[in-house]
């Protein structure tokens, strides 16, 4: 299994330490996400100081920017990382791709599944030669000048990964994508009776195969060195699954497990303000459900039971605070077998 932790985004000047402690740790990879800060810059940085380490986006917001700024910044961090960025990318919900980012809304699967392709026909212009050519209902391009064609170190094509929870989206990620980031408000009982199902039609329909493909994520983890840090984490899961449970996209989870009126009090309870109280709603059985926890002595035998299935996790509770996972504990975790062989590396 591969284990990954975050990068700082508040300052790039935290971002080179953090990466090189990461490696030296012997974490797999470092993620950045989109939500107070852009994530690619930290990456750039990190680029530069390291040799080993997988960089990815988990995830950037696909429809704020054109594919072919997507497929720019992407090969750029390809090239700096000598191969070693993975694109993660999701559309995010409505209200904030209208109300946030001020981009028009339409219905993301289709336009998700164009934004994939375009980006691909874009590289093999750039990497090949081949003509560029993709006209979509959403997206079109058909001029690219020897001028603004990147240079090339011929490097494998960059993997692209897609958010996924509903069926929809799980189906789209296993048809176009080399990956699915799952959401932590996962459970085992929905991976296995929803999102492997659906990832597997997604397969069948593009001939893509399993070991070619990785699923990251689907819960998460809370540890620490002794019960009192794992308390602390646990507590924060809590409010976690409290918060996303309250919104109605993320129903069909707790639906898995005749949980939906409790999906439904904490909605009203959010139109109230009640977040305090909503916390408070979630039982320890429930916060199991949704979590890997255990001391740093236990965590390892918690996570591949919790996490069968997946072929990698983030050991880190939120964006900022990176993992104090010790390095033993990590390289426990990275012995435990996942179907995952790598991403395809042909053009």
């Amino acid at each position: 299994m591969r284990i990954t932790t975050t990068l700082p985004q508040r300052d790039l000047r935290l971002v080179a330490d953090a990466a090189r402690a990461a490696e030296a740790a012997g974490f797999d990879g470092v993620v950045t996400l989109e939500n107070r800060h852009e994530p690619f810059l930290s990456l750039g940085v990190a680029a530069t100081v390291t040799e080993r380490l997988s960089l990815a986006t988990g995830v950037a917001i696909a429809f704020p920017r054109s594919p072919m700024v997507t497929a720019s910044t992407s090969w750029d961090l390809q090239v700096a990382s000598r191969g070693r960025f993975v694109l993660g990318i999701g559309p995010q919900v409505r209200a904030h791709n209208e109300k946030r980012f001020s981009v028009p809304w339409s219905p993301p699967a289709p336009r998700l599944r164009e934004y994939v392709k375009a980006m691909r026909a874009i590289w093999r212009n750039w990497e090949t030669g081949e003509k560029l050519r993709f006209e979509g209902e959403h997206y079109k391009f058909t001029l690219m000048t020897p001028n603004f064609v990147p240079e090339t170190l011929h490097l494998p094509p960059v993997p692209v990964t897609l958010a996924a929870v509903g069926p929809h989206s799980l189906r789209l990620s296993g048809e176009v994508a080399d990956g699915v980031r799952l959401h932590a408000f996962n459970t085992r009982r929905y991976q296995e009776t929803m999102v492997m199902p659906r990832l597997a039609e997604g397969w069948t329909k593009s001939g893509r195969t399993r070991e070619r493909f990785e699923i990251h994520g689907g819960g998460f983890v809370a540890t620490g060195p002794d019960e009192q840090a794992v308390a602390k984490q646990v507590e924060w899961v809590r409010m976690r699954v409290a918060f996303y449970g309250s919104t109605p996209a993320y129903w069909p989870v707790l639906e898995a497990h005749d949980l939906g009126d409790l999906g439904r009090k904490l909605n009203a309870m959010s139109k109230k303000g009640e977040w305090d109280a909503m916390t408070r709603e979630i039982s320890d059985d429930v916060v199991r459900l949704f979590a890997a926890v255990g001391t740093h002595r236990e965590i390892t035998s918690a996570i591949a039971t919790r996490f069968e299935g997946s072929d990698s996790i983030s050991a880190s509770a939120t964006a900022e605070a990176g993992s104090d996972l010790p390095p033993d504990v990590i390289q426990d975790i990275q012995r435990i077998g996942t179907a995952f062989a790598g991403f395809p590396t042909a053009w």
